[in-house]
C-alpha cells in the first residue's frame, strides 16, 4: 500500500468502564500508523464511570475523540460517529472486544488489494471473569452446534490461508463510499442492525470478506443468568427486523432456534415432546464430548450441555417473544384507514 487511508475506528459504547480501557489500549497500540487514524467513541451516556475513562484517554492521546449518543442505542451511536468522522476508511470496533496488533492495517490493505465493501477477522471468544460457566459459555458460542455457520465464530486463522466470502463478519471495516450507496444502520433496530445492513451491502453487489489471519478477541458474559439474558434479547432481535425493516432482514440460521422452540411447543401440546427434545439431547451430548476431548476439559461435560440449552432455548424463546410484537408493531406503524 503506497498511501495509507487516513482511518476512522468507531467504538460504540455504553456503561463499559470495566471493558473499554483494553479496548482503546489494543487499538492505540495496533500498527496502524498513528498521525493516518483517529478514534471516535460513541457513548450513550454511561453512568457508570465510563465517560470518565473517555476524558482520561482523551487528554493522553489526541487521536481519542467523544461522541455522545443521547438514544443510546448502538445503531444512533454508530450514525452519529460515521456522520463525525473523517476517515476513508471506517472500522468498528466493540467495547466488550480488544483487537490483534495487525488487525486494522491488514483489514485496510485487504480492502485495497480486493475491492471488498467489508472487512473482518475471526472471533476468539474469552471470558475475563471466572464462574462456573464461564468456560462452558466460551465454548458455545465458539462451536457449530451452538452458533451454526457463522463463520468469524467457529473459524480459526489456521483455517484456511485467503480471505472467504462470508455474510457477515463481526464489527467490520468499509470504505466510506459503502454508506454512501447503502446508507447508514437502521436506527429502528436496537440489535441486529450490523446483520441488516452487510445484507444491503451484499444486495448492492458488495462483497464480505473473512480474513483467518486476523483476529478480535470478544469478552463474553460468564454467568449463567446473564448469558441467559443476553441471548433471550438477541432472540427478540433475530425477529423484530421483520417489522423494522423491508425484505428478509436476517439469515436463515437466526430463526432456526424459533423454529426448534415452536416445533417443541407444538409437539408437546400433542403429547410428542419426547420426539423432539429426545434427537435434540442426545446432539448436545455429542457436541459436549467432542468439545470436552477437543479442549481436554472432560470435567466441563455435565456443564456443556446447559450452556447449550441456554443459548438455543433462551434464544428460541426470545424469538417467539419476538414474533408474537411483530404484528402488533405493523398495525400500529400501519394502522388501517
Amino acid at each position: 500500500m503506497n498511501r495509507v487511508p487516513f482511518l476512522s475506528v468507531i467504538v460504540p459504547c455504553r456503561n463499559e468502564a470495566a471493558y473499554l480501557g483494553p479496548c482503546l489500549d489494543s487499538i492505540l497500540g495496533s500498527g496502524y500508523p498513528p498521525g493516518r487514524m483517529e478514534i471516535l467513541v460513541a457513548d450513550g451516556m454511561s453512568i457508570d464511570g465510563t465517560r470518565e475513562v473517555i476524558r482520561n484517554y482523551q487528554r493522553r492521546d489526541s487521536r481519542v475523540r467523544s461522541i455522545d449518543n443521547p438514544r443510546r442505542i448502538t445503531p444512533a451511536a454508530l450514525n452519529r460517529a460515521i456522520e463525525a468522522s473523517r476517515g476513508e476508511v471506517i472500522a468498528r470496533v466493540d467495547a466488550h472486544s480488544t483487537v490483534s496488533p495487525d488487525y486494522l492495517l491488514r483489514a485496510v490493505e485487504c480492502l485495497a488489494a480486493t475491492g471488498a465493501a467489508n472487512v473482518g477477522g475471526v472471533m476468539r471468544t474469552v471470558t475475563r471473569d471466572r464462574g462456573l460457566f464461564a468456560e462452558p459459555i466460551r465454548i458455545a458460542l465458539s462451536s457449530r452446534f451452538g452458533v451454526g455457520n457463522s463463520e468469524f465464530r467457529t473459524r480459526s486463522k489456521h483455517d484456511y490461508a485467503e480471505p472467504q466470502p462470508v455474510d457477515t463478519v463481526f464489527g467490520g471495516c468499509w470504505p466510506r463510499e459503502v454508506f454512501a450507496h447503502t446508507g447508514g444502520f437502521n436506527e429502528r433496530l436496537e440489535r441486529s442492525q450490523d446483520i441488516e445492513f452487510n445484507l444491503r451491502v451484499r444486495r448492492s453487489g458488495g462483497k464480505i470478506l473473512l480474513m483467518p489471519e486476523i483476529e478480535c478477541a470478544y469478552y463474553a458474559r460468564a454467568t449463567l443468568l446473564s448469558f441467559l439474558r443476553r441471548n433471550w434479547l438477541n432472540g427478540v432481535w433475530a425477529v423484530l427486523p421483520f417489522a423494522c425493516a423491508p425484505g428478509f432482514p436476517v439469515r436463515w440460521r437466526h430463526l432456526v432456534p424459533l423454529a426448534f422452540v415452536v416445533l417443541l411447543c407444538i409437539s408437546a401440546a400433542a403429547g410428542w415432546g419426547a420426539l423432539v427434545l429426545a434427537p435434540y439431547l442426545a446432539a448436545s451430548l455429542i457436541a459436549s464430548a467432542h468439545a470436552g476431548w477437543k479442549h481436554g476439559r472432560a470435567s466441563l461435560l455435565p456443564l456443556l450441555p446447559i450452556a447449550f440449552a441456554g443459548l438455543h432455548f433462551a434464544y428460541g424463546a426470545g424469538s417467539l417473544w419476538g414474533a408474537l410484537q411483530v404484528p402488533f408493531i405493523l398495525i400500529k406503524r400501519h394502522p388501517e384507514k
